[in-house]
């Protein structure tokens, strides 16, 4: 079976790249707007305008550099840079809006090609007594061009380039030249006309000038050393246009009033060394970015079509097919010659051409942005040639962003609004959600900054603003749910959770993908519940060996894990001995530690918390209140009541709630005195399991304190004990939490 040839372009150099962007760069704005914008900002405010406009090309330029060294770039220029590196969705979102920016920028270089004829119309109405509109000559250019484009492709394109360019360079050349006949007695960096329009007004009028540095990345698929030839091209001709329009304003201020300036859209030609030549310039370089879109625009489409981004397979086919060796996208071309020749036969795009700016400036931005994120996402693969600068990067991005709320606040949204719902239909159609792994790599580098970062300000005094960092295990995790919930009401907002399975064995083949399948499961679990926490499994040969593992393992959050929490159902005692021995292990690295008693009642309604705290249990007081603060600030727990039962033997209690009234009122201990109910306690009529019944028989939740040593001693049997209470947690507190009363 024959191989398929595979379609490599046309080989370009450098060179096409360059005059591409030039020939845009130094377009219609140029010779038609830049004295307008002299007369009502100045000489100093068309500066500043320059710069801004290229503080945001300038760091795209070098993205594009940047992206561009890295990447095999292919086809599709700078829908190609975004989809591969933001991934196909988000690129084929960037790619729609910037497709039909080339497209519909086709028809507003020709409407301007056709003003560059309009200081003509007087001598053909007084020859032939027929009043020309601008349409009699922008529709018959544009059909010409568009049919020469779909007939020839680049072929045509590039050598047209290269004469439009130079006549560009000529009338530059004889503008520089020439002087005006009126003589300006001194440069005022600040006059303007009198009621000028706002600065970001004539900045919105203006911006049309800085989208054309990216016209030659659109040629991609047609150059030889796309890594060589779009950095040097793009960057260069960036650069060449800044000096340009610097040169031209300043021109521009120092040889004709402001009054001048303001009237005459053509007021170049009084100044250059042959007044016509500034016509026959703008005709040249309107004709040059027709020429640089009507390239690259079919090409955008025609890689889009290849991911099968359009809605249509059977359109994906026709549209990405190309013609030869060369790969030329007639079709793709044939399609956009519709739409130009549409917003052509219209006569004005003053709607569309704002919408144009702003979907630009989406694109310019985005570039930017994957370029910031690259440096900080820490991709081993991403290993560019060419280096640009984080804050470069973050900068263009953010001034694009900023920029177009400037010009138009309700053609920005709409931009945005149109971005979203592509995005919206894209996501619809695909598969999965397949954006690029860098959001990822951005994460997990801040994650891990952050990270160290904690850990080295980690001091003595980090108990005086305590906050929960639990890792729960359970080998029921899929059977009994209540220390999961649990675990995702203590994480929801002040600490952090990290439920792990226990998975008992070797670890091997089979228990690998048990394990696998299982964490798939607490993943989803995660999910549906939007649980705040973290899910992993562990297999190890015992559950003591595991508990000896995980208890040594860094927290996942940064702040290092304090407390763990062990289960059992109150019908199952079978695992109180193993939990003893966790116990054992937690104590030894001084953990926080809680068992949870679950029942088949799980929490009741959620509404009742109630705290037993007796003679031994002041050092865990503060760990169980806080534990009841944090449970009842998750919404499943809203408008919960929390009671604290401080029983003490009557012989004590006078001395015992005097401390406690003391605690409290130093803050020591974060609960109001009216919330403790203060209960004489008589050992010998009554035991400590009867007197918690009596009072928490209905609570959701009982916390109460434990002695490991006691409970090692009696083999478990506290735990055992209260059996008309349902659902209650056991606490020691492993560190001495501190809670100031300071605000």
């Amino acid at each position: 079976m024959a191989k398929a040839k595979v379609s490599k372009g046309y080989g370009f150099g450098t060179a096409p790249v360059f005059l591409a962007a030039i020939s845009t760069i130094l377009g219609t704005i140029v010779f038609l707007r830049f004295g307008f914008a002299v007369a009502h900002v100045g000489l100093a405010g068309s500066i500043l305008i320059i710069l801004i406009g290229h503080a945001i090309t300038i760091p795209t330029a070098l993205a594009i550099a940047e992206i561009a060294t890295n990447l095999k770039v292919e086809g599709g220029g700078e829908y190609y840079m975004i989809s591969r590196s933001f991934g196909k969705m988000l690129g084929g979102t960037i790619g729609i809006s910037l497709y039909l920016s080339q497209a519909i920028s086709v028809a507003f270089y020709m409407i301007a090609f056709a003003e560059a004829f309009t200081p003509l119309f007087p001598l053909i109405q007084a020859k032939t007594g027929i009043a020309p509109a601008t349409w009699m000559v922008s529709i018959p250019a544009t059909i010409i061009l568009l049919f020469s484009i779909v007939k020839k492709g680049a072929t045509f394109g590039i050598p047209m380039l290269y004469v439009v360019v130079s006549t560009l360079a000529i009338s530059l050349l004889m503008f520089f030249m020439g002087s005006s006949a009126v003589e300006i007695a001194e440069i005022d960096m600040f006059k303007t006309i009198d009621d000028p329009i706002g600065f970001f007004t004539v900045f919105a009028i203006i911006f049309p000038a800085f989208t054309g540095m990216t016209a030659g990345v659109g040629l991609s698929g047609d150059l030889k050393n796309p890594r060589k030839s779009i950095p040097l091209g793009t960057i260069t001709a960036t650069l060449t246009g800044l000096v340009i329009y610097i040169f031209v304003v300043f021109k521009l201020a120092t040889n004709l009033p402001i009054d001048v300036l303001a009237e005459d859209q053509f007021s170049m030609s009084k100044i250059a060394l042959w007044g016509p030549i500034i016509p026959i310039g703008l005709a040249a370089a309107t004709l040059s970015s027709a020429i640089g879109s009507i390239l690259i625009a079919p090409r955008t489409m025609q890689a889009l079509a290849k991911d099968q981004v359009f809605p249509f397979e059977e359109f994906n086919r026709f549209i990405a097919k190309g013609k030869g060796k060369t790969n030329e996208p007639v079709n793709a071309t044939a399609f956009t010659a519709v739409i130009v020749l549409t917003f052509v036969s219209l006569g004005s795009v003053n709607f569309v051409a704002k919408v144009i700016s702003m979907f630009f400036m989406i694109t310019y931005g985005t570039l930017c942005l994957v370029s910031f994120l690259e440096h900080f996402a820490g991709n081993p693969s991403y290993r560019p040639t060419f280096r640009s600068k984080w804050y470069l990067s973050l900068v263009g991005a953010l001034f694009c962003f900023v920029i177009m709320f400037e010009m138009s606040s309700a053609y920005a949204l709409l931009a945005f609004v149109s971005i979203i719902l592509i995005y919206i239909y894209l996501k619809h159609r695909s598969e999965g959600d397949d954006l690029s792994a860098m959001l990822k790599g951005v994460l997990f580098q801040a994650t891990r900054r952050l990270q160290v970062l904690i850990q080295r300000k980690q001091t003595e005094d980090i108990l005086s603003n305590w906050r929960p960092s639990f890792i729960a295990i359970s080998s029921n995790s899929l059977r009994r749910l209540a220390p999961f919930d649990l675990l995702r009401w203590i994480s929801h907002y002040y600490g952090f959770g990290t439920f792990i399975h226990f998975i008992k064995g070797q670890l091997n083949e089979e228990t690998q993908d048990e394990s696998k399948k299982i964490l798939d499961q607490l993943i989803k679990m995660g999910a549906d519940s939007k649980a705040g926490i973290y899910v992993d499994t562990i297999i190890s040969p015992s559950f003591k060996t595991a508990i000896a593992q995980i208890i040594q393992i860094p927290g996942v959050s940064g702040l290092e894990n304090n407390s763990i929490l062990f289960e059992f159902d109150e019908n199952d005692d079978s695992e109180i001995l193993e939990i003893i021995d966790g116990c054992q292990f937690a104590s030894v690295v001084n953990f926080n530690i809680c068992v949870l008693r679950s029942s088949d009642r799980h929490f009741g309604y959620k509404k009742h918390i109630h705290i037993w705290l007796n003679t031994g249990d002041y050092r865990n007081a503060n760990f169980m209140i806080l534990l009841a603060y944090i449970i009842m600030g998750h919404p499943q727990w809203r408008g919960c009541a929390i009671q604290l039962f401080a029983a003490f033997q009557e012989k004590e209690i006078n001395v015992e709630v005097e401390r406690l009234n003391r605690l409290i009122d130093q803050g020591r201990i974060p609960i109001s005195q009216k919330n403790v109910q203060k209960i004489p306690w008589n050992k010998e009529l009554q035991t400590y399991d009867q007197l918690v019944s009596e009072h928490s028989k209905g609570a959701d939740l009982v916390i109460m304190g434990f002695s490991l040593q006691k409970l090692t001693d009696e083999k478990g049997e506290f735990f055992k004990r209260f059996q008309d209470i349902h659902d209650i947690l056991f606490v020691r507190s492993g560190q001495q939490i501190i809670i100031t009363d300071e605000n």
